[in-house]
């Protein structure tokens, strides 16, 4: 299980949003924060909220497959 960063943790995380996330209406922000042992990403509308946390081969996997689709 990946822990999850207390508010101030997830705070000095440094985020990146993703180029894919801007389709005009605002409504699709994706945005990733890493660390040696985590991928982070939350929904930018709700930085405070919830955070899904991988493990960097598992994040790798996901982008290799979603690159193929």
């Amino acid at each position: 299980m990946i822990h999850k960063p207390s508010a101030e943790g997830a705070a000095e995380l440094k985020w990146l949003r993703s180029s894919y996330s801007s389709s005009g209406d605002g409504n699709d922000c994706v945005e990733v924060a890493t660390t040696p042992a985590t991928v982070h990403v939350r929904d930018s509308k709700n930085p405070p909220g919830p955070l899904l946390g991988f493990a960097p081969a598992t994040w790798d996997a996901f982008l290799a497959y979603a690159a193929e689709n």
